[in-house]
């Protein structure tokens, strides 16, 4: 049997040449996932000569088949969450840390905050929140029943209220109570294809596609199922891609249902989400 050290190397060689992006944090992630070990121990265990665990190998050629790292081992994490995530389900990125934190931040400024999670996927968004605002009461919106079931799975534990609805006419029960409304919507526009492997042949499409050439039409569903659920003065914040933030920015700043407008950047710097407070304006645009 190779060690430990062997078996890194050649995994981090094979998935190298297989075009995975970061060779060997997957390759140390996936020995951790087999050894129940942190990350610095499977360091620390390679040093000293520890065998390699048994099934690595097979673990190595599914991840240079390019399954995601996650679906291999159930598990994405997300801000302080370990999510179980897997087929049929979008697997959250560290992009939309950024935006989970800008709903976060919005709803500890009121006790008991009523929030709204439009397409939780994975329970991401909704998931932080509750944990995060322990006194917020949180509302998900999920339409895949496969992303449901994660949800539901991810969800629980904190008391979230998950629903099977798609967001365009979801809590409409609920239309006016909401503090905080947050979505990470489809957003790519229909004829594009993603380039990495991961995304384009296992994220779902239903997760992706913004259902237009500009990949709006999904985002803007959003935005106007958060100006029906939100209160005057609720706070309402949303992904998208960076060239969609002029465009939405554009849209939203010229709805009368909204004010304060803003672009805000992930932490590459990119423009990654949109935010709004709700004005007094009815939706059918009279006082």
């Amino acid at each position: 049997m190779d060690s430990l050290d062997e078996a890194l190397r050649a995994a981090v060689s094979t998935l190298a040449d297989a075009g995975v992006p970061s060779p060997r944090a997957d390759a140390e992630l996936l020995a951790a996932h087999l050894l129940g070990e942190s990350v610095g121990r499977v360091r620390a265990l390679a040093l000293v000569g520890a065998a390699a665990p048994e099934g690595f190998g097979e673990l190595v050629a599914e991840r240079a088949r390019r399954v995601p790292l996650q679906h291999i081992t159930g598990v994405a994490y997300f801000r302080g969450l370990e999510l179980a995530v897997g087929p049929g389900v979008f697997i959250p990125r560290p992009e939309t840390e950024t935006v989970a934190q800008l709903a976060i931040d919005a709803a500890r400024l009121i006790p008991g905050a009523r929030v709204a999670d439009l397409g939780t996927g994975s329970g991401a968004i909704a998931g932080s929140v509750a944990q995060e605002v322990p006194d917020a009461l949180v509302f998900a919106v999920e339409l895949s029943d496969l992303a449901f079931a994660w949800a539901e799975r991810n969800l629980t534990p904190f008391g979230v209220t998950l629903v099977r609805a798609d967001y365009a006419e979801a809590l409409t029960e609920h239309n006016g109570t909401f503090d905080v409304v947050v979505s990470n919507p489809p957003y790519i526009p229909t004829e594009a294809v993603p380039r990495e492997p991961e995304v384009a042949e296992h994220d779902p499409d239903m997760a992706l596609y913004g259902g237009s050439a500009d990949g709006l039409r999904l985002p803007l569903a959003a935005a106007a199922s958060a100006a029906r659920l939100l209160k005057p003065g609720g706070y309402f914040v949303m992904e998208h891609a960076e060239v969609q933030a002029t465009a939405l920015a554009a849209i939203l700043g010229a709805d009368p249902s909204w004010t304060t407008v803003l672009t805000h950047q992930d932490l590459s710097g990119r423009d990654r989400a949109t935010s709004a407070t709700r004005t007094d304006m009815p939706l059918d645009g009279r006082k």
